[in-house]
């Protein structure tokens, strides 16, 4: 196990109101708002009294979970709807990440199984829960994809006391899908009894229909968790949900705290899930589509830059950095990335250490002017690292900043 690090925030860059933020995959086109529930002079939602700021907040928030599943009850996966008794919220998707360990798994006994390289929110909240991993990678890029033997196997291991296995799709750092069969093929495991948690935080920026949250309906061990953060721009108000059968979404109501969710951030993700917040989601949506088709075709033009590792169904991008010799190259990856932050203000992410990332940046797609004012500095950084032909080892070590944090 990795030494106790209490830095697991990757964004030690502060933002001063001029620096790119590329690094967190947020939506820079901002929230899923539309004017008609925006009143500039009286701020977002108009005057807040109508929400009753002086009441506790609703602790069931049936009429938000209610359009959550009319977003996601499309009968493309099956005939079985979603309904409120099939859901949590929380605070963010994390919320859910630690709840599921806390009502399924034993401190000090129990383990999870994760399939790296993944989103690094699920070793933290085991870390914290004295809950130990079961690693099992994903086969090689760039497709990324589970390795269904691998992991059948392990779950086959009764010693390994595995009680949840955490998938991600698209994967964060990857961007890939994994296939809808795959998954099924876990769900469908023989002997093994635990939770399967399929992450799906990115899956707006998927094609139609990808997701399957709707499948909780019908696997009573699949949860599927969501966040309005990333294609709905929403991620200042932290509001997530978990789709799971009816026993497993009670479970995790009752251990949540009873007022997790204030009454504006309800009110706010109410309005972007309605028609008129649907709206400007897929168009802002469009807009970062058009800007990531934008980046795969420019990046490769770039002296210096590799290949595409992994998939294109998220609101980020996977890219090798090379050395003089056109290999990968982990040491100037992170010599890139801290000399974009530190000297011109553009902040991604270092993912050069992770398992099948070596000398990997993961770059989110910002808005036309900061894609533009990324791959400039990109081409002259780049130029400047590989020219000087090696990187100072001291200073990959003491000057990482956060690399391996679990910042989106």
């Amino acid at each position: 196990m990795a030494p106790f690090n209490l830095e697991t925030c990757a964004r030690d860059y502060k933002d001063d109101g001029t620096n790119i933020l590329l690094d967190a995959n947020e939506n820079a086109y901002g929230p899923s708002l539309a004017s008609a529930d925006v009143d500039t002079t009286r701020g977002v939602l108009g005057s807040l009294d109508p929400l009753g700021l002086h009441r506790y907040p609703d602790p069931h928030q049936r009429d938000l979970k209610q359009l959550l599943c009319d977003l996601r009850n499309t009968l493309a996966h099956t005939e079985r709807t979603l309904t409120p008794d099939n859901l949590f919220v929380g605070v963010g998707s994390d919320e859910a990440v630690d709840a599921l360990l806390r009502c399924f798994c034993v401190p000090g006994r129990d383990r999870i199984l994760t399939c790296p390289p993944t989103y690094g929110m699920y070793s933290v909240a085991a870390q914290v829960n004295d809950v130990a991993i079961v690693s099992v990678p994903l086969l090689p890029a760039p497709d990324f994809a589970l390795d269904v033997a691998a992991v059948s196997a392990a779950l086959s291991d009764e010693s390994s006391n595995i009680k949840i296995t955490y998938l991600c799709s698209p994967g964060n750092p990857t961007g890939s899908l994994l296939a809808k069969a795959d998954i099924q093929q876990i769900l469908a495991h023989p002997t093994w009894n635990g939770i399967v948690v399929l992450d799906e935080a990115y899956i707006d920026f998927a094609p139609d229909d990808a997701s399957l949250a709707s499948l909780a309906a019908e696997y009573p061990n699949l949860v599927v968790l969501q966040t309005l953060s990333k294609a709905f721009g929403m991620a200042g108000i932290r509001l997530g949900a978990a789709f799971a059968s009816p026993p497993v979404a009670r479970l995790l109501n009752s251990l949540k705290a009873p007022y997790n969710i204030s009454s504006p951030n309800s009110a706010l993700a109410a309005c972007a899930l309605r028609d008129n917040g649907l709206a400007v989601m897929r168009r802002n949506r469009a807009h970062i589509v058009a800007q990531r088709e934008r980046l795969l075709r420019e990046l490769p033009t770039i002296d210096g830059v590799g290949r595409l590792r992994g998939g294109t169904e998220s609101n980020f991008l996977l890219f090798e950095m090379l050395d003089a010799q056109g290999r990968p190259d982990t040491a100037i990856a992170l010599s890139v990335y801290q000399r974009l932050a530190e000297t011109q203000g553009v902040v991604v992410r270092f993912r050069g250490r992770e398992h099948g990332c070596n000398g990997c940046l993961r770059i989110t797609v910002g808005t036309e002017d900061e894609v533009t004012k990324f791959l400039d500095a990109l081409r002259t950084q780049l130029a400047e690292v590989r020219g000087a032909g090696a990187v100072n080892g001291a200073v990959e070590e003491n000057k990482e900043r956060g690399a391996n944090g679990v910042v989106a």
